[in-house]
């Protein structure tokens, strides 16, 4: 199968350039279709994201399909064709099914284990499926990717660990309260990564939010965003008092929470636990409220080591993935060897069965007297000769094939045993 993937991503191409070759699905389709019409290739699909533009293809001499793609993609984006060249990456068979799996399993993420990457495999391969620009050897391919990939987070942990500060925020709030269903979240500021982080927390089941700000106007707009309540920012006190998770990110130049205005609230609470997010720098939470009883303070740099720790699990759990990959890898050639095989030992079965029964009949017209058991004796002898011819060469096609040289062996038996051939 001369299957080949090439790209570039954000291991080897500035995001820059990667936004200048991001292609939508309209111009996807038209691309697509482009390229199986001009005979370039025999399959084709097109895998476009923030951090990746790849084409995984099935052609008859991969160098020259690569160049035509991506020229073709160039000149769709209006862009030129040399620095794209320059920077492409190329995987040809073994090493293109190896680059898929990893690529799908969100091994070759930016972020190691994000979930995003393998909806997007699948949006690229249903959209080459509805140009019919995907044959036997891609569906085959994509079909296992999307296994390997399932495998890879059923038996590792590699998604499990939060790697950005907003899920290290509620991955810190799921420890201090058993669940999060109905906690009250105060944004106090409207920076972008609190917003973000009150996101993930609703998503966990909290709830109500309510947001205040010093700005009226951009509270009511992030409110809004969020299905929550705008707060005056001069009842932030007030507004403490009914939270359990209170996100800060002011950018003011002192703390906005002191510890007086938090003491004051905490009796009323009866011993509700209250959980800050100090997502500022300069921080807005004084240090000392972190002393106060069933008050917990996290910090940027609090959240920042949850992060470190957890990008260094998710490496633990890489290589557990890539030796999962590794199998897969091998158990998908072993199988594509005997796929492609397959046929050329078929013809080659029925070529030696024809001259072997062509045989035995010319024989057996010559012997009319001839009784059931020699008749009978002739036909296992004859099978039992031409299986023994057979061995060799089927043996010695499995063997390259999984081997990864099939291709001189194929058209060595077709030209031996004359296949194909009327």
């Amino acid at each position: 199968m001369p299957l080949f993937v090439a790209g570039l991503s954000h291991r080897n191409a500035p995001v820059e350039l990667r936004e200048q070759l991001a292609v939508d699905e309209d111009k996807l389709r038209e691309l697509l279709r482009d390229a199986a019409a001009s005979g370039a290739v025999r399959e084709v699909l097109v895998l476009s994201t923030c951090n990746r533009v790849e084409v995984y293809a099935v052609a008859d001499v991969p160098g020259e399909a690569r160049g035509a793609l991506f020229r073709r993609l160039c000149r769709h984006r209006g862009i030129e064709t040399a620095p794209v060249e320059a920077l492409l990456y190329t995987h040809a068979d073994a090493e293109a099914v190896r680059h898929a799996f990893r690529v799908a399993s969100s091994l070759d993420s930016m972020m190691i284990g994000e979930p995003q990457i393998l909806g997007q495999v699948k949006d690229a391969f249903a959209l080459a499926q509805s140009c019919e620009t995907v044959g036997p050897a891609l569906h085959t391919l994509f079909t296992q990717a999307f296994a390997v990939a399932k495998r890879v987070r059923s038996e590792t942990e590699i998604a499990r660990h939060a790697v950005s500060v907003s899920f290290a925020a509620v991955e810190l709030a799921k420890k201090i309260f058993e669940g999060l269903d109905g906690k009250a979240v105060l944004l106090v500021g409207a920076g972008k990564m609190s917003e973000l982080a009150a996101r993930h927390l609703v998503e966990h089941g909290a709830f109500p939010i309510y947001v205040t700000n010093r700005t009226g106007a951009r509270a009511q707009e992030m409110a809004r965003a969020l299905a929550g309540t705008a707060v005056p920012f001069d009842e932030l006190a007030t507004a403490l008092a009914a939270v359990d998770i209170v996100i800060t990110s002011t950018g003011a130049p002192e703390p906005v929470i002191k510890r007086e205005a938090v003491q004051r609230i905490i009796h009323a609470r009866r011993g509700r636990p209250l959980f800050f997010i100090d997502i500022a720098v300069p921080r807005d939470v004084e240090d000392s409220v972190d002393t106060l009883d069933d008050v917990y303070c996290y910090d940027i740099d609090d959240l920042k080591q949850v992060v470190d720790a957890n990008i260094r699990e998710r490496g633990r759990e890489a290589h557990r993935a890539e030796a999962i990959v590794d199998r897969e890898v091998a158990k998908f050639l072993a199988r594509l060897g005997d796929v492609e095989v397959i046929p050329t030992i078929v013809s080659l079965r029925e070529r030696l069965e024809g001259i072997r029964s062509g045989e035995v009949k010319r024989t057996l017209a010559r012997l009319p007297a001839a009784t059931p058991e020699t008749r009978e004796a002739i036909e296992a002898m004859s099978t039992a000769i031409v299986n023994k011819i057979l061995h060799a060469p089927i043996t010695k096609l499995r063997e390259s094939s999984r081997a990864g040289s099939s291709r001189s062996w194929l058209e060595l038996v077709h030209e031996l045993f004359g296949l194909g051939r009327k």
